[in-house]
């Protein structure tokens, strides 16, 4: 187990050194993927960053979801658990979760577009991957904005959907694949809901220490 994401962050980065001479741009999930990013990106000296992606929750449990979308409407159905809800409720949950992402862009990143991801070796983090929609929908992202190379960076995945990112992304490091892993809580000794504050705060410290360096 993980003490908590800033221990997993730094084995992540210590495990993405041969990225290093990449000159990579580390992209975080918010929110436990920003911690996660930002570790990582201190072990690597790298720049960081987050990208918004959601959730598309079922109507009637919204803790549960059929697919992502991203900030740039890229987004990820899984269609055999998307049956049970007609195309309409689909395109008034996608419109609610742009909404939700235009919020955050301009909450979290202060309204700034995503550096130009063109050429580049991006590191997409998150603290953890249970089933895996909001990365594909950040992959995805990632190649409409033609990025060199995409990495996915995670402590915990479950090996199966381990073997679905390895199809989408040029390379997939993962610390802990344990059988039977069915929530991202599971592989941490303190877990808690990091709020929009600690998100910010570590994305004001990172980018003076960066700029300092």
């Amino acid at each position: 187990m993980f003490e908590d994401r800033k221990d997993a962050g730094r084995q992540i980065g210590e495990a993405l050194e041969q990225h290093r001479n990449e000159n990579p741009l580390i992209l975080g999930i918010p929110r436990g993927g920003v911690m996660i990013a930002a570790e990582a990106a201190r072990h690597l000296g790298a720049p960081f960053t987050l990208i918004i992606a959601r959730k598309l929750p079922f109507p009637r449990n919204p803790e549960a979801g059929f697919g992502a979308i991203a900030e740039d409407g890229s987004t990820f159905v899984l269609e055999e658990a998307a049956v049970s809800v007609s195309k309409e409720e689909i395109e008034e949950i996608k419109a609610n979760q742009k909404k939700e992402i235009t919020r955050r862009v301009e909450k979290l990143r202060s309204g700034k577009p995503l550096p130009d991801l063109k050429g580049k070796t991006v590191i997409l983090t998150d603290d953890g991957i249970a089933m895996g929609s909001t990365m594909r929908a950040s992959v995805s992202m990632c190649r409409n904005k033609e990025a060199d190379k995409v990495v996915i960076a995670v402590p915990a995945c479950s090996p199966r959907v381990q073997d679905t990112m390895k199809s989408l992304a040029d390379d997939v490091v993962v610390l802990e694949s344990p059988p039977g892993f069915r929530a991202v809580a599971e592989v941490y000794r303190h877990w808690y809901d990091v709020s929009d504050r600690e998100v910010l705060d570590m994305l004001s410290h990172y980018s003076a220490e960066y700029a300092g360096k």
